[in-house]
């Protein structure tokens, strides 16, 4: 029988209804799979028992497999730093499938900024610029890059919130235009050899640095200050939002430059991490932070998420490409199933929303 000894105007309090919180969902989703993989370590013959996550050889100094994980990490900080800005897009209720070309081309400029003049006492065969353009300190690419991404983001935001462009068309256009960009720059052609304080910003696990520092600052955002509070608002509910007094065109212009510039950064650390930018970087990176969001527990009709939903989904994305490698599961299989599984998260979410409805 149900409990309605909370019972206020008439409404009952049933605590048979009561519901995990969505993050704990996801992270409990993250355990089971890497309990599959680790049964099917066991379980395939071709697998010989090895485990997924977990040292059964004494290669490491701890029980757990230390370079997977770090690969897992590392697979996810980069395209994870594009979900945190995707994730605020969603909340309002819109899309932004511009960000992975915008990854190319941001790293194809700010690298152009950040070479170092002399390579091996030789003068650099990538030089894209003269001199003036060598050995500048590492905040002029970076603000160069991080401005690019922000004017990007403007245009997007304004079409999208002014001229009433769907989200959709908006920032397809824009991925077609900023593909073109990073194809444009330099010809074609990669630039390299950067210098060693730019090759600082993606050396080693600064990546995941940059990523959990950038989570943690827009979870605090998200859940305790004014720009968290109306984004919710505006993917929730645009025309009550509006008549709340909430300046909605002006903030969707600003959730889109900040989603435009994380992505912007997130290509300055990707050519940083390879000591190169090339025209082609980024390819996906649109679709897999989507999926990052979706996963972690954003609708996609705006209003409801989280940025720990968010890192959690994308922890889920990075264990999963990680076991189907692990499982010696073929390429062309992996992409159909990660489609699947991104197909899969859309249905769920649909069906919490008719759920909660």
């Amino acid at each position: 029988m149900a409990d309605t000894s909370h019972g206020i105007g008439g409404l009952t309090y049933d605590k048979s209804k009561r519901s995990l919180p969505n993050e704990l969902n996801i992270f409990l989703a993250l355990v089971i799979i890497v309990v599959i993989f680790e049964i099917l370590g066991q379980v395939l013959p071709y697998m010989n028992n090895q485990s997924f996550l977990f040292d059964t050889r004494g290669r490491f100094d701890s029980i757990f497999n230390e370079a997977r994980l770090q690969i897992i990490i590392l697979q996810v900080a980069i395209i994870g730093i594009i979900a945190l800005g995707v994730t605020q897009v969603i909340i309002t209720a819109g899309i932004d499938l511009s960000s992975g070309p915008l990854v190319a081309a941001t790293a194809m400029i700010a690298m152009s900024f950040a070479q170092t003049e002399l390579v091996n006492g030789f003068p650099n065969p990538k030089a894209l610029f003269g001199s003036w353009a060598m050995d500048l300190p590492v905040i002029i690419p970076v603000v160069i890059g991080l401005t690019f991404g922000a004017f990007i983001g403007f245009i997007n935001g304004t079409f999208i919130a002014y001229f009433r462009i769907p989200p959709f068309i908006a920032t397809l256009g824009m991925f077609l235009v900023c593909r073109g960009i990073a194809l444009w720059w330099s010809g074609g052609n990669p630039i390299s050899f950067p210098t060693e304080g730019y090759a600082w910003i993606g050396s080693g696990m600064m990546p995941v640095v940059w990523f959990v520092l950038l989570a943690i600052v827009f979870q605090l955002i998200m859940k305790y200050t004014v720009y968290g509070k109306h984004t919710y608002a505006i993917g929730s509910n645009e025309d009550a939002a509006r008549m709340s007094g909430i300046n909605v065109r002006r903030h969707k212009v600003t959730v889109y430059m900040i989603a435009s510039t994380l992505a912007a950064f997130a290509g300055i650390v990707l050519s940083s991490k390879a000591v190169t930018a090339q025209a082609g970087m980024g390819e996906f990176y649109e679709l897999f932070a989507i999926a990052m969001a979706v996963i972690g527990g954003i609708s996609l009709q705006g209003g409801r998420g989280s940025i720990i939903g968010t890192v959690l989904g994308a922890m889920v994305l990075g264990v999963i490409r990680s076991g189907f490698t692990y499982i010696k599961l073929d390429g062309s299989y992996q992409l159909m199933a990660m489609g699947s599984i991104i197909i899969s998260a859309v249905i769920l979410d649909q069906y919490r929303q008719r759920n909660k409805a």
